[in-house]
């Protein structure tokens, strides 16, 4: 055999050697290309029911303060702020009329005494003295009347919250002179659904956190359960009372209401399972069966710590998976890690 043909020989099983390693490269690399994944059963525990709803801060007792008719304000005794008491002074009005009644009533009861005395000696008749205590009765009740829209009292102990007018204004019935809250307690409003009308009860406590004071917490109870659903919504009215002693709760305060309805074993599922698809609100967990993946829908309920409550979508026992999930894809093979 000759140098040439000895190269040439050499050559060809080369070439061939090479030509024979991408395959065998190829199939390393299949085998490289599943991915690895961290698992983690899914179990069931005792979860609160706890939820949460939005309101606003409202006084137990709203009293707008002024005359049922007309008038001249003469005095006003307060200002916004001003706490006040049940009974105590807040304006006054005209006393014009006051006085021409108190007048009246006077005359009244001196015709009265008249009558009277004459009918005891049969000098008036049985119809007279009727029309003289009618009339005196009349004049005290319109007398009584005045009084109260005279001199304006407070109906109750609570906090000035509005002033609209001025001495010597004339009151004209478009706004009322003052306004007086009762804020203590205060009240909150909220509605809830009507899967849980049988378990909200008149005295059961709530939590009340406010934006105001961030890191306290306040107690309440249940005052009222309306005794009926809004066909539209579903929900029901719940009005919710706190106790406010040094009136730091005011009236248009925002509050978020947590109720606990008692407990329910749910799945637990850890944070780290779920995965959330950018522009949608639905989240998935891949759950590991036969050495595949699946991607499924999940309804979470409340964030217990590292888990999550779930309201449906995987079954107690499930395992899931933890670590991994960047390289998933639904019905994708795996291979488990510890």
């Amino acid at each position: 055999m000759t140098t040439t043909v000895r190269i040439a020989a050499t050559l060809l099983v080369i070439v061939s050697m090479v030509a024979c390693g991408p395959d065998k490269s190829a199939n390393q690399a299949d085998v490289e290309v599943k991915p690895t994944v961290q698992l983690q059963q899914v179990y069931l525990r005792d979860v609160d029911q706890v939820f949460d709803f939005t309101a606003t801060v409202e006084p137990v007792v709203k009293n707008n303060i002024n005359p049922t008719a007309p008038g001249r304000v003469r005095a006003i005794f307060v200002e916004v702020g001003d706490r006040v008491v049940k009974g105590q002074k807040l304006a006054q009005m005209d006393a014009v009329n006051l006085v021409n009644s108190e007048n009246q009533l006077e005359n009244l009861r001196r015709n009265f005494d008249r009558v009277k005395e004459l009918f005891a000696v049969g000098g008036a008749s049985q119809q007279e003295l009727d029309n003289a205590t009618l009339q005196l009765t009349m004049a005290e009740t319109s007398l009584k009347n005045l009084q109260e829209n005279t001199l304006l009292l407070s109906p109750v102990t609570g906090i000035v919250t509005a002033r609209n007018y001025d001495n010597g204004d004339m009151y004209a019935g478009q706004m009322p002179i003052l306004t007086v809250m009762q804020i203590n307690p205060v009240q909150t409003k909220i509605n809830i659904s009507e899967a849980y009308f049988s378990k909200v009860k008149k005295g059961m406590p709530v939590t009340v956190k406010l934006d105001v004071y961030p890191d306290e917490v306040f107690t309440g109870k249940v005052k009222l359960v309306y005794p009926t659903i809004d066909e539209r919504t579903r929900t029901f009215p719940v009005e919710i009372e706190l106790s406010n002693p040094d009136s730091k709760i005011r009236p248009g305060m925002f509050a978020r209401v947590s109720i606990n309805f008692g407990q329910l074993q749910r799945v637990v599922v850890p944070d780290r399972a779920i995965v959330k698809i950018p522009g949608t609100g639905t989240r998935y967990v891949y759950t590991y069966k036969d050495g595949r993946v699946s991607f499924v829908a999940v309804e979470l309920g409340r964030r217990l710590d590292a888990d999550y409550e779930l309201v449906s979508g995987v079954e107690n026992g499930t395992e899931v998976v933890i670590a991994g999930q960047a390289r998933l894809a639904d019905g994708v093979e795996v291979e488990v890690v510890k």
